[in-house]
This record gives structure tokens, sequence and C-alpha cells, in this order.
């Protein structure tokens, strides 16, 4: 019967569709679906010289028992350290006939947004309670931003991250394509270059487009060097991918680019705990990205991410570099022409 032999080809094919459904869903929409705040770090922060009212109030708040958030009682000196270590999403500031939450543009926008809502929250309820306590009006929330960031400085550490890698990608898998469709085999010598103008370029692109979208963003040396390694270390990971697989690494390396957006974007504590430990854990996404948003704000947090990204463009590197096998055919003595007889 006409298409019989076909069969088996339509069912592997739909098989494959549906492979690639689960691993889109798990990357995408199953990351999303399953935001939700597991002991995000936030502290209250109290006088030395507070009212034992105000302090007890601090205690009892940090003792409840959630899953949502995981709090801590300090001063409001030390409650800021905390915040520009990244140690802590947000702070809630009591004082007599005063509440505020403190939270920092140089730390990652969606943990700060779930740590300012809950603090606000929390900080409106004490303020009422303490309001119908004393008979006094209950004092409005008032939210202090450090390091304030513009939208453009909110989005530009992962939009770099992103950038730096697809256009490394898209450069690497071009050059197997071009070599290949010339009968060239690509030697360490072009993946160097390519390596190397890849990550220069997309370091121009990168700071044209911080420019454009937010001239007053800082572009100094710090900054480009940072954007440079990590252009640098995707282009050399991906170069030696291509290396080892060919053209069939891009099954590998395209949707990596689905956890930048996805996992990089979001903080651990928001992450569903398989996703934190399967994805979140090892993605160079978030060190290119937090780094970058150290940078752009002059905050710490910057060393981690510089030691991770350049392992990763030295081991690139070796691969690349590596000296390819060579075998040598044995060479078959002619037999000498024996004289006729």
């Amino acid at each position: 019967m006409a298409g019989t032999s076909h069969r088996p080809v339509a069912g592997l094919a739909a098989l494959v569709g549906a492979l690639i459904a689960v691993v889109l869903g798990f990357l995408t929409v199953g990351v999303q679906a399953s935001v939700e705040p597991h002991g995000l770090p936030v502290a209250v922060a109290v006088p030395d010289n507070a009212p034992p009212q105000l302090r007890g109030a601090a205690d009892r708040l940090s003792g409840q028992r959630g899953e949502a958030l995981s709090w801590q009682v300090t001063s409001p000196a030390e409650g800021r350290r905390l915040l520009a270590d990244k140690t802590v999403y947000g702070v809630l500031e009591l004082a007599p006939g005063q509440v505020a939450v403190v939270v920092s543009g140089a730390v990652n926008p969606s943990g700060t947004q779930v740590a300012q809502q809950a603090l606000a929250a929390a900080g409106q309820a004490l303020s009422t309670a303490m309001s119908q306590a004393t008979g006094t009006p209950a004092a409005p929330v008032r939210v202090e931003t450090l390091h304030p960031a513009s939208a453009a400085g909110r989005v530009a550490p992962l939009a770099v991250s992103v950038l730096a890698w697809v256009g490394s990608l898209v450069a690497g898998a071009l050059l197997i394509v071009l070599a290949a469709r010339s009968g060239r085999r690509v030697g360490a010598a072009a993946r160097l270059t390519q390596v190397t103008a890849t990550a220069v370029l997309i370091t121009g692109v990168a700071a044209g487009f911080l420019t454009l979208w937010d001239s007053s963003l800082p572009l100094g040396w710090d900054v480009l060097g940072y954007i440079l390694l990590t252009a640098a270390a995707f282009a050399a990971v991906q170069a030696a991918l291509l290396r080892l697989l060919g053209i069939r690494a891009m099954v590998i390396l395209a949707p990596l680019y689905l956890l930048a957006p996805n996992v990089a974007g979001q903080v651990p504590e928001l992450l569903n705990p398989a996703y934190r430990i399967l994805l979140w854990s090892w993605t160079p996404f978030r060190f290119s990205t937090e780094g970058t948003r150290s940078v752009l704000q002059g905050t710490p947090g910057v060393t981690t991410g510089v030691w991770v990204l350049a392992a990763l463009l030295v081991a690139g590197l070796v691969v690349i570099l590596w000296p390819a096998r060579t075998t040598r055919s044995a060479t078959v003595a002619a037999p000498e022409l024996q004289p006729a007889r």
C-alpha cells in the first residue's frame, strides 16, 4: 500500500516532536509556572535604642514560620551592609513612628520585586497593629532604593549575556557551515581568530546597545572588560564543542540559550528546588548576568564570575588549540619488476 513504508518515519518524527516539546516545556514555561519564593532571605532592622515593644514586634515578625521568607533581626546599618553584599533582598526598617522598606537596584530585580512587595505588606500590617495599640495614626510605609537602576540598567545584564551567547553561537556555526561547503578543514588558527573577533565585536555591539538604551550607564574599562570576558568565554566554549561534535553541537548549544531568560533571570530562592539543582546551579548565564549587574552598579559580587568565566575561557582554548590526531597511512612498497623469462 502506498505510503506504508513512511509510517515508521512518521512515528519517529512525532516522537522527536514530543521530546522537543518536553525540553521546551521544562526549560521555558515550566520555570515560569513554578516561580514561588522559598526561603527568600530578608531582614528586619531596629535601632539599638528602640523601645521594647518595637523590638518585640521585630522578634515576632522574624519568628513567623513560613516557607516564603527567611527573616533575620539586625540593626539598620548591618541590614544595609547585608543588602549591599546581596546577602538579603530587602530590609524592613522599624523606628518609632517610621516604617521603611529598603531595597537595592544592584540586586536581581525579580528577587527585589518579591521582597519589596512582601516587606511592604508586612510593614503595613505591623504599622496598623501598632497604631491600634497606641491609638496613634498608622505610619505610612516608605520605600528607599539603594543604588537605583533605570529600566535599562535592570534589563542590561541579562541582555548582554543573551547577546554574547547568541552572537557567538551564530558565528561558530557559520564558520562550520562555510568550511563544509568549501571542503576545507577548520583549523585551530581559524577557530582562535573567530573566538577573538567575535569577542571584540560582541563587546562593541553590547556597548552600543547600552549607550542607546541608557546613556548614563557606565562604560568604563571594568564594564567593557567583563563583557569582553563573557563574550570570549562563551565563544571559546562553543568553538570547543563545535570542534568535538561538529554542527551536531548545535543540538546542545541552541537549547542552552533558553536557560538565560528563564533560569538566570530568576534568583534561586524563587525557583522550584528541582530547577535550582538541575539548571540554575551550573548555568554560566547566572555568573555573566550577576557579574555584569555588579560592575554596572559598582557593587561587590564580581570575583566569582571572573573566576568561572576565566575557567570556561581557558578550557575552551585548550580544546581548540589541542593538536589533532594524525593517522599515517602505511606505505606499501611496489613489488620489483621481475625480468620476463
